[in-house]
């Protein structure tokens, strides 16, 4: 999953730990003692969330699916489709903006320095409601990766298949908050 899932599921914590969650995808390793206690926590909890994510049989069965070409980068386009769902059913202004007060406040890892001014500016947790600006995110992450870009070519099986990754996303979704968000 990826920032506002990330989000919904750390909501209840402090700011630290939220901060945690936001940015863990941008620290590498396990030695997390340089970070404050309650950030450290988050990127623990974000990793947690991660790893029952990718295990889980709907995003399993979603990735089998995917097109064999692409089917290395699908996880990365489902991550921010299960946002796109997120955004669009249970939208939450008031989270949105503590996690842009949250990102502003605090430096971000090296690895999303360029991309975190970028997404408060450009609004981006509430604009993953709009299934086309999702679509373009993913392509856009695509053009950072070596190579052809896979993640826009997975773009028409996303349009293809929306009706079977919402049923997916509906399945999924009320599971990972019973499990992580206390």
């Amino acid at each position: 999953m990826n920032f506002l899932a990330h989000a919904w599921l750390a909501r209840q914590g402090s700011d630290e730990f939220l901060y945690g969650n936001l940015i863990a995808d941008g620290i590498k390793g396990t030695a997390l003692g340089s970070l404050e206690e309650e950030v450290a926590a988050g990127v623990r909890h974000h990793r947690q969330v991660d790893a029952a994510i990718d295990s889980h049989s709907e995003v399993r069965a979603r990735l089998a699916a995917a097109p064999k070409g692409q089917r290395r980068y699908a996880g990365i386009a489902l991550d921010l489709v299960w946002d796109h769902f997120i955004a669009r059913e249970t939208p939450d202004p008031a989270l949105v903006s503590r996690c842009y007060a949250i990102l502003a406040q605090h430096p971000a890892p090296d690895r999303l320095a360029g991309m975190i001014p970028a997404l408060i500016e450009g609004d981006w947790l509430s604009r993953y409601a709009d299934f086309d600006f999702t679509c373009q995110a993913i392509a856009g992450i695509g053009t950072r990766l070596r190579g052809p870009n896979q993640l826009a070519a997975l773009t028409p099986w996303l349009e293809a298949t929306y009706p079977e990754l919402e049923a997916a996303f509906h399945r999924l979704w009320p599971q990972m908050r019973h499990r992580f968000q206390g």
